[in-house]
């Protein structure tokens, strides 16, 4: 996400950049809380589609934007999508291991970088698509995922903002500061006890998965940011206004959404993912 925890600026076009993430998150947070609301193949469709943005921009960040790799990513993601939306996930995971190595071949010098991007837009895909397919708990976990991951973002940029002080990596984001991490933290740990106060879990672990999903959060944040530093970006691309591109927006949310669905799928397996999750 776009520097959660940032030190003052006080600057127009801080205050500028602040309304624009506003007026975005305006129209974007309702329509993505709608569709995950109603689920089914309309949410696999947006996650498909926004899966098959993050690997576009993740090769155009590393320099492997070819349009013969950036098209066979998306037949792929595509495909993925399509089969773990109507039930048939083992399809959805042969079709990523074999697409997975074709994309990597057509990629040559920078294989690596491609398997990793691919990886990356994969496992959003499938996590984001399986926790919300839980038929009882699935909603629920989905919007825990999303409100923690918001909370920590703006907990953190407002305390950032507000507080300032000592730089939390300074080498790979300088603008982030130790106050925005604690603020955005903090922040992810009250989404935990509405839930729980609103009889969706007990309060104890909610608490604490909430703090695991807020870490994993900012580590996510990080990832991104020191990718983007490998290679002299500065957004992923301009998509959202305010925001920069998809990998900026949703850094925080595909590593949490990659944590939610493994704690859900140890604890009560594949199809109850969001289970898992939420009910202790």
């Amino acid at each position: 996400m776009s520097e959660p925890g940032a030190a003052p600026a006080g600057s127009a076009p801080a205050s500028s950049n602040l309304a624009l993430r506003v007026l975005a998150a305006l129209v974007l947070a309702p329509l993505a809380i709608a569709l995950a609301y109603v689920g089914g193949w309309l949410w696999a469709l947006l996650v498909t589609l926004v899966a098959i943005g993050l690997l576009a921009e993740w090769l155009m960040v590393v320099g492997a934007g070819s349009v013969a790799l950036t098209a066979s990513g998306t037949i792929v993601l595509a495909i993925m999508g399509f089969c773990v939306a109507f039930g048939a996930l083992k399809t959805a995971v042969i079709t990523g291991l074999i697409g997975g190595a074709v994309v990597t071949l057509i990629a040559r010098s920078k294989f690596v970088w491609a398997a990793a991007g691919f990886a990356y837009a994969s496992a959003a895909l499938l996590a984001s698509i399986l926790v919300r397919q839980d038929l009882v708990n699935g909603f629920a976990a989905l919007m825990f995922v999303l409100l923690v991951v918001w909370a920590t973002d703006i907990g953190g940029y407002f305390a950032g903002r507000g507080i300032g002080g000592p730089k939390l990596w300074p080498r790979v984001s300088p603008k982030k500061t130790w106050a925005g991490a604690l603020g955005g933290f903090a922040a992810s740990l009250a989404v935990a006890a509405s839930f729980a106060t609103f009889g969706v879990g007990k309060a104890v672990p909610l608490l604490l998965v909430s703090a695991v999903l807020s870490v994993v959060s900012q580590l996510g944040d990080l990832f991104e940011s020191a990718i983007k530093r490998r290679f002299g970006v500065k957004d992923s691309s301009h998509l959202i206004p305010g925001h920069g591109g998809l990998m900026d927006r949703l850094d925080g949310f595909v590593a949490a959404i990659l944590m939610a669905w493994i704690i859900g799928f140890l604890r009560h397996g594949v199809h109850s993912a969001g289970s898992g999750l939420v009910v202790w």
